[in-house]
C-alpha cells in the first residue's frame, strides 16, 4: 500500500501541495481528480521522487520512501507513465519496451514479456515500427507497456486519455481494471476525463488549489457531485 501522509511542496513563494494525504492500496484503482494546475502532477512527481517534497512523508509497502532517488523507487517496484507519454521517438516499439527491463540485472532475460502484447495487440503488430511514427493513442499503450515491463506493484497514470480517440480510451480502461482485478497491483489514476474515472475508480479524491477538497467510494462519486467539481 501507498501511503502519503501531509505532503507540502512549494514552488517559489507559491503553496503547491497542501498538506495533501492519502493512500492507494493493492487491488484497486484510486483516482485523482481535478482541474488543470491544482497540483495533481506535482504531487505525482514527489511520488516518484522527481521532486522533494519539502515536508510530510511518501510510505510504501511499510518503507519509508520520502528521500529516496527516483531509480530506487522504480527498484521498489513503483512504476510511472507521465503526461504527455515520454516514448522514445527514434526506438521502435520493441526497444520502447525493453528500457522498462533495465531495471532488472543484467542476467535477466532481456525479452518483452508477451503480457504485454497480450494486453496490448497493436505493439505486437508494429514492434519494428519506430515509437514516433505511431499514433497517440498507439504511443499512450506504448508508454503504459514499458511501465508494465517493470513489472510494477505500484503503476501511476497521469491523464492517459489526453489527447486519445475514444476508441483507443475504452482499451486502456479494459486494461487498467484487468490489472487491478489480478490483485497484485495499486494503480494511481489522475485523470480530467470524469467518465472515464467513475468507470474504473474503487476510490476517488478531489483536489482544489493543492489541497484533497473531497473523496470516498469510486460507486458514490455520481451522488457526491464530482463531476461538478471537476467541469471546468
Amino acid at each position: 500500500m501507498l501511503q502519503v501522509n501531509e505532503l507540502n511542496q512549494y514552488y517559489g513563494g507559491s503553496h503547491i501541495l497542501r498538506g495533501v494525504s492519502f493512500e492507494a492500496r493493492i487491488g484497486e484503482v484510486t483516482c485523482l481528480l481535478g482541474r488543470n494546475g491544482v497540483g495533481k502532477t506535482t504531487l505525482l512527481k514527489c511520488l516518484m521522487g522527481l521532486v522533494p517534497a519539502r515536508s510530510g512523508s511518501v510510505t510504501w509497502q511499510d518503507k519509508p520512501i520520502t528521500t529516496r532517488k527516483p531509480h530506487q523507487r522504480v527498484q521498489a517496484g513503483m512504476a510511472y507513465v507521465p503526461q504527455g507519454r515520454e516514448i522514445f521517438p527514434r526506438l521502435t516499439v520493441e526497444e520502447n519496451l525493453l528500457m522498462g527491463l533495465t531495471r532488472f540485472p543484467a542476467r535477466h532475460a532481456r525479452q518483452v514479456p508477451e503480457e504485454i502484447y497480450q494486453l496490448f495487440p497493436v505493439l505486437s503488430a508494429m514492434k519494428h515500427r519506430r515509437g514516433g511514427d505511431l499514433s497517440g493513442g498507439q504511443q499512450q499503450q506504448l508508454a503504459i507497456g514499458r511501465a508494465l515491463a517493470t513489472r510494477p506493484q505500484l503503476l501511476i497514470l497521469d491523464e492517459p486519455t489526453e489527447g486519445i480517440q475514444p476508441s483507443v480510451i475504452k482499451e486502456i480502461g479494459l486494461v487498467i481494471r484487468e490489472l487491478a482485478n489480478r490483485g497484485d497491483m495499486a494503480i494511481l489514476l489522475v485523470e480530467q476525463f470524469y467518465d472515464f474515472a467513475a468507470e474504473l475508480a474503487d476510490s476517488y479524491l478531489v483536489m482544489s488549489r493543492g489541497s484533497v477538497v473531497q473523496r470516498g467510494s469510486g460507486a458514490d462519486m455520481a451522488r457526491d457531485g464530482v463531476r461538478g467539481l471537476v467541469t471546468i
